[in-house]
C-alpha cells in the first residue's frame, strides 16, 4: 500500500473511531437534554397558543427552533465524521490505482483528510459560535472533500493499471 493510501485508511479509521466516540458522549451526556428540551419548548408553544397567549407561544417556537438547530447540528457533525472516515478507508485501499504520481496523491488525500475533519468541525461550531468563522471552516472543509473528491475521480479514470 502506498504512503497516500496508508494516510487515507489510517486517517479514516481515527475519524471514524473519533466520530463514534463523539455520538457516544453525545447520547449518554446530552442527547437526552436536549430532546427534552425540544418536546418541552413545542409542548409550551401549543399550550400558550391555545391560551391565546402570543409571545409566550413565540418565545416558546424560537426555543424549540433554537433547540432544533444545535442537535441537527450535533448528530451531523458525528454522523459525517463517521461516513467520511469510511469513505477515506474504501479510497484508501484502492488508492494506488489514481493514475497519479505519488505525491500527487498524497496531496489529494491530505486535502481529502482535512476536509473530512474541517467540514464537520464547522458545522459543530456553529452550534457553540456566532458569525461567520464556523461557516468558512465547513466551506472550506466541503470546498477541499468535493475538490480533493473530483481530483481523485479524475484519477482513477488515468488508472493506469497499477494493483
Amino acid at each position: 500500500m502506498t504512503r497516500s493510501g496508508r494516510l487515507l485508511v489510517i486517517g479514516g479509521l481515527l475519524l471514524a473511531v473519533w466520530g463514534m466516540s463523539y455520538g457516544l458522549y453525545y447520547a449518554v451526556f446530552v442527547e437526552h437534554q436536549t430532546l427534552d428540551n425540544i418536546g418541552g419548548s413545542l409542548t409550551n408553544a401549543f399550550v400558550h397558543a391555545a391560551e391565546q397567549a402570543s409571545q409566550q407561544s413565540q418565545a416558546s417556537m424560537q426555543a424549540y427552533a433554537s433547540a432544533t438547530y444545535i442537535y441537527v447540528r450535533q448528530v451531523d457533525a458525528h454522523g459525517h465524521w463517521i461516513g467520511l472516515g469510511l469513505l477515506l478507508v474504501v479510497l484508501g485501499i484502492a488508492f494506488s490505482r489514481v493514475g497519479f504520481s505519488e505525491s500527487a496523491r498524497m496531496a489529494l488525500a491530505a486535502a481529502l483528510l482535512a476536509g473530512a475533519i474541517l467540514f464537520p468541525l464547522g458545522v459543530l461550531l456553529e452550534t457553540a459560535m456566532q458569525g461567520s468563522l464556523p461557516k468558512a471552516v465547513a466551506v472550506l472543509g466541503s470546498a477541499l472533500v468535493i475538490a480533493s473528491l473530483a481530483g481523485i475521480a479524475l484519477g482513477f479514470s488515468r488508472d493506469r493499471g497499477t494493483a
